[in-house]
C-alpha cells in the first residue's frame, strides 16, 4: 500500500511541478544554450534504477562536452563550466529528473542513482536498496549535500568516495529501506527544499 501511495504521490507532484517549474526550465535551457553553445542542453547518462535496471536520467548539462573525467564530480574542476557550478550548487541542474519521476523510473526521495560499477558491486544485505526507486533527494543527499567540497580537500577523492562516501551511504540507505514511508518522504523533502 505504501508503494502505491509512493507511486500516485510522485506522479502527481511531478507533473505539477513540470507545469509550475516550466518558465524556470526554459530559461535555464536558453542560458545553457547561450553560455555553453556546445553540446546539448540536457545530459543524459545510464544509471542503475529500481531491481538493478538500467534507465537514462535526464539533468541540465553542467560541463564542458570535451571532457574525459571521471564518474566521481570534484568542486573546482576545470570541466564544470562558471554557469554549471552555479546550477549545481543550487541543485538547478537536477530539475528535468521530474521527467524521471513522472515517468516512472525515479521517486522523490530514495537512494541516488549510481552509474553501473557502483551499485554492481553491491552485495548481500546491501543490494536490498535495489528494491527502492532512486531518488531526487534522501537521507544519504542530505548528509552529503556538499559532497563536491568534500571531495574537492581530499588527495585522492575516487578512493575516499570509495572507501569512505559509498558505504556510508549504503549504511544510510539500507535504514531507509526499512523504515520508509510517505511522512518521512515528506519531511526529506521538506528539509531538501529549505
Amino acid at each position: 500500500m505504501r508503494n502505491i501511495i509512493k507511486e500516485i504521490f510522485d506522479r502527481v507532484v511531478a507533473f505539477l511541478g513540470l507545469i509550475i517549474l516550466w518558465p524556470v526550465l526554459l530559461v535555464v535551457a536558453i542560458m545553457i544554450k547561450i553560455k555553453m553553445p556546445e553540446g546539448p542542453i540536457i545530459f543524459k547518462q545510464k544509471r542503475v534504477g529500481k531491481n538493478a535496471k538500467i534507465f537514462t536520467i535526464f539533468k541540465f548539462r553542467t560541463m564542458s562536452v570535451s571532457h574525459s573525467g571521471s564518474s566521481v564530480s570534484v568542486a573546482g574542476e576545470a570541466r564544470i563550466t562558471a554557469l554549471g557550478a552555479k546550477l549545481r550548487k543550487y541543485k538547478i541542474d537536477e530539475l528535468p529528473e521530474l521527467w524521471n519521476v513522472l515517468n516512472g523510473t525515479m521517486s522523490f526521495v530514495g537512494p541516488r542513482p549510481d552509474v553501473p560499477g557502483y551499485a554492481d558491486s553491491l552485495k548481500g544485505e546491501d543490494r536490498k536498496i535495489l528494491k527502492l526507486k532512486p531518488g531526487i533527494t534522501g537521507p544519504a543527499s542530505l548528509k552529503y549535500a556538499n559532497e563536491e567540497e568534500i571531495l574537492s580537500k581530499i588527495e585522492n577523492p575516487i578512493e575516499y568516495n570509495n572507501k569512505v562516501i559509498f558505504p556510508d551511504k549504503v549504511k544510510i540507505n539500507l535504514e531507509y529501506y526499512e523504515k520508509h514511508n510517505i511522512f518521512l518522504d515528506l519531511k526529506y523533502i521538506f528539509k531538501t527544499v529549505f
